[in-house]
């Protein structure tokens, strides 16, 4: 089969596509023939070589967000049959014993993770195992579905398992264009919060509103903390959901009212934060949270619920798999609004 690998750190030109062997499934395993993957962040550090998880190795094949057809099952396999249409939990946590992917699913050491620690999507072909491949019911695309994992488990347990955000609570939302965020944002205004999205462009800020943000502001020409102050009428925001980092740490913390949580998930900007004020953490009582790996369990009541559900799948754009080069310097151009997909 084709595959998008690197064997070093580096640039765009470490990445060659070139034909690798077909992947072959252990009992519990199937292969999927790839229809689409969705590029997350962390294709683009590990390639760098910025930071790469534990477990990772040369050569990589990246391609977390993986959706496709079932062309070979293991001998134990139930449930899933070739020709099946599914779309892939990446996480290996939870995985049986009879997977070639198994024993890598501690969730706070060495987790193995579909085109992070493992092969991926980039390819014409992915091992997965059976237990975290789902039926893509027939009005849900391939492309769609390759656009749920990893934006929307992450934003999920980071705003209802992590943060517990609840109906009537208002949340600020960062980086409305990204992936995470377009998810976060239909997901907090589903669950009943008032969604404050800020953004790097007036553009993507009114994209954000047709997602349902209830107010947005362009975090690269005011002053977000103040925006959300006046907004809220100097009572502040009950929750900041925050992938951004170093770049809006501070101004996060201060737009945050009394008894606030600033959930963080990410380090787009930089993976070092100051707090500007001590005084205003515990006079406030405000409660910074990391947002941990979500469980093998999430998935499937997730999945359902999105594929019932008035969801709006935002698409960039897409790539052939051999561009994925030209995918990449896209996604740290920033200059996109939702999620960027590779079709082999």
């Amino acid at each position: 089969m084709k595959a998008m690998l690197y064997n070093e750190a580096g640039g765009p030109e470490v990445l060659e596509y070139v034909d690798v062997a077909d992947p072959s499934p252990g009992a519990g395993d199937v292969v999927v023939e790839v229809g689409a993957t969705a590029l997350n962040r962390l294709d683009v550090v590990q390639r760098n070589g910025w930071f790469q998880m534990p477990g990772f190795s040369y050569p990589h094949i990246a391609g977390m967000d993986v959706a496709g057809t079932v062309v070979e099952i293991g001998d134990d396999v139930e449930g899933v049959a070739v020709g099946d249409r599914v779309v892939i939990d990446p996480s290996l946590a939870g995985v049986a014993a009879n997977s070639k992917l198994a024993e890598r699913g501690e969730l706070f050491g060495d987790l193995g993770v579909i085109g992070a620690t493992v092969d991926g999507g980039y390819a014409e072909m992915c091992l997965v195992p059976a237990s975290h491949a789902y039926a893509i019911p027939d009005h849900i695309s391939i492309e769609q579905a390759a656009a749920f994992p990893t934006c929307y488990l992450t934003a999920n347990h980071a705003l209802f398992e992590v943060g517990e955000l609840q109906a009537g609570e208002t949340v600020m939302i960062h980086a409305a264009g990204s992936g995470l965020s377009t998810a976060g944002i239909q997901l907090a205004k589903k669950a009943g919060a008032t969604v404050f999205a800020t953004a790097g462009s007036d553009e993507k800020c009114q994209r954000a509103l047709g997602l349902g943000a209830d107010h947005v502001f362009n975090n690269r020409t005011g002053d977000v903390a103040g925006w959300a102050r006046e907004i809220t009428q100097g009572a502040g925001v009950d929750m900041v959901f925050d992938h951004v980092g170093t770049a809006l740490f501070g101004p996060s913390l201060f737009a945050l009212g009394i008894h606030g949580r600033l959930v963080n998930c990410g380090n787009a900007s930089g993976d070092e934060a100051t707090i500007p004020s001590l005084g205003n953490i515990f006079h406030s009582g405000i409660a910074i949270l990391g947002s941990d790996p979500y469980r093998p369990d999430e998935m499937g009541p997730l999945w359902a619920a999105f594929c019932e559900g008035d969801f709006e799948t935002v698409i960039d754009s897409e790539f052939a798999l051999k561009d994925a080069a030209e995918a990449q310097d896209k996604m740290l151009s920033s200059d996109f609004f939702g999620k960027i997909i590779l079709k082999p």
